[in-house]
């Protein structure tokens, strides 16, 4: 099978550019309920891979070793735009754990927030590693190394505890064998892995809806997911999609964007109907969906096809996409004069 189209851009009459990629929707028992293109089409995860990340250090007690607050526990989960709050907060986390900034090894960025990034720019400052998206993460990482006595300098070679942990974790939760999982490096230099949409989805569900998972790890996913939902701001930003779609969907739906058109969404238990099982959906925009220019960043493709899957499976109300309705399915494109020149719109329909 190969990916199949996505998403539609008209000008005019006529259909100008069209971005493809494949989804897969599975439940909590493994059950495939939908796809389209390929369903076994294996990407990586890139930053939708954070809460899986996240789950080990949780699982063994690191949220209350370190007595950290859910809005820091979802801030080891984020994306985050960098700003002044996801930066306090960064610093906060490490004053507690006993870490310096100049320990992580994410690498330096300027920041998402336009006024972090403005700030910057007129003082003529440079940003260090704690404005890095994935600060939140590598701080984590730290913890969960200082917590159990292991080496700090070394936290992201792929054969540290911390790191073989985290592998074993995810496969598990994906329901993969450890050695058919592809290992790459992520942009922050912390291992990355590549599966099956249909396993990543599958890791989405039981993260969503744990009951069959051991109770230390049933415990570890909603403590996860319920820091997500309740503190979506620290996931990315305000206006970003992440975050307004966990707010929209009021504690049931969670989700985590990648880099190269990623998207991971995890629907918990009852969303689909009173006994319906979580629900982890995964897609990948093939052509990789645009790239940040400046402080902002392209959010054309993965939301739109987001919403208009969860349409399609009847997790929104028209409350909720209305709501959402600046982010798509469809909607207009204009020009800089503010000009209709054509339409955005979705061109799948799930089977």
């Amino acid at each position: 099978m190969a990916d199949a189209p996505l998403l539609e851009l008209t000008r005019g009459s006529l259909v100008e550019s069209v971005h493809r990629g494949s989804i897969a929707v599975v439940d909590a028992n493994g059950k495939l309920l939908h796809s389209h293109g390929d369903p076994q089409m294996v990407a990586f995860l890139r930053s939708s891979a954070k809460p899986f990340q996240a789950l080990p250090f949780v699982e063994h007690g690191g949220v209350k070793h370190f007595g950290l607050t859910p809005r820091e526990l979802a801030l080891a989960c984020a994306s985050h735009e960098g700003s002044a709050l996801h930066l306090e907060t960064v610093l906060g986390m490490q004053k507690k754990i006993g870490i310096q900034e100049t320990q992580l090894q994410c690498g330096v960025h300027m920041p998402g927030d336009a006024a972090m990034f403005d700030s910057l720019v007129r003082s003529s400052a440079q940003p260090g590693p704690n404005l890095n998206n994935c600060s939140g993460k590598h701080t984590a990482m730290l913890a969960y190394a200082k917590m159990r006595d292991w080496p700090l300098d070394s936290y992201l070679e792929l054969d540290h505890p911390i790191q073989q942990d985290i592998l074993t974790t995810f496969a598990e939760m994906c329901g993969i064998e450890r050695e058919e999982i592809e290992i790459g490096v992520d942009g922050c230099s912390a291992p990355n892995f590549a599966v099956p949409l249909f396993n990543a989805a599958l890791g989405l569900a039981r993260l969503a809806d744990p009951r069959g998972l051991p109770d230390a790890r049933g415990s570890a996913c909603r403590e996860i997911t319920a820091a997500m939902t309740a503190h979506s701001e620290m996931i990315s930003g305000p206006g970003e999609f992440d975050c307004e779609l966990m707010k929209a969907g009021a504690g049931k739906i969670v989700c985590k964007r990648g880099a190269e058109g990623y998207q991971a969404i995890g629907l918990l238990a009852g969303v689909l109907g009173p006994d319906s099982p979580g629900i982890g959906i995964t897609f990948k925009v093939s052509d990789g969906d645009g790239a940040r220019m400046s402080h902002e960043v392209s959010t054309r493709a993965r939301p739109a096809v987001a919403l208009e899957t969860l349409r399609q499976l009847g997790a929104l109300s028209e409350a909720q996409l209305q709501a959402l309705s600046g982010f798509g399915p469809a909607r207009p494109i204009v020009n800089h004069r503010g000009l209709v020149t054509g339409e955005m719109c979705p061109a799948f329909t799930l089977e």
